[in-house]
């Protein structure tokens, strides 16, 4: 019963990736029906990674992802289909997000990323931890851009770090410096003891 449960989930699987492909190929030479299925089997996912990267900034994730998909749409007919459309999406959109936080690194919320690191989850001006009250969530999307990068590409995305350090055009050190970071202050910041 298991191994019928576990073949059904494989064709499935397999019967998704085919499906992809044909729109993929379709879209590719100009089919804009197909590039909308495609938009239709995949918006929620690329949404999903592009709202978490900007700290649930649901304007910003939204004007993001119709950019990921017109990226998309112009980068179809280069796709080399080496791995499935799905991840290839994904790693469009996660990049399409990371680009805006470069692009804003120049202002002073990225620049000041180590002081807002330090930062977080310190006593408010009377005293009291304001941030355990905070749901992960809430103490996500509270660290700094760069930060935030990292841990959701690393930790949820699956991301290495190498692949993190290009994205973000840092050393991998910093990366590993970043993730250790941000985990620590959200320990603190949802009252764990360490």
């Amino acid at each position: 019963m298991l191994m019928a449960t576990m073949n059904a989930s494989l064709d499935e699987a397999a019967t998704a990736a085919d499906v992809d492909h044909a729109l993929a190929r379709a879209s590719a030479g100009g089919d804009a029906t197909a590039f909308e299925a495609l938009y239709r089997r995949h918006v929620g996912r690329v949404h999903g990674v592009i709202l978490r990267l900007v700290g649930h900034q649901h304007s910003r994730a939204e004007d993001l992802t119709q950019e990921a998909f017109v990226r998309a749409w112009q980068a179809l007919p280069g796709f080399r289909f080496e791995s499935t459309v799905g991840t290839w999406l994904h790693r469009l959109a996660a990049n399409t997000a990371l680009m805006e936080l470069r692009t804003r690194r120049a202002g002073p919320a990225i620049d000041a990323d180590d002081e807002a690191l330090d930062m977080v989850g310190t006593g408010d001006t009377a005293g009291h931890r304001t941030a355990l009250s905070m749901d992960l969530q809430q103490a996500v999307d509270s660290l700094p851009p760069r930060a935030r990068a990292v841990l959701v590409l690393y930790d949820i995305e699956g991301w290495t770090h190498e692949e993190i350090a290009t994205a973000l055009d840092m050393a991998v050190g910093s990366s590993k410096a970043q993730l250790h970071r941000a985990r620590r202050l959200l320990r603190t910041r949802l009252g764990d003891s360490e």
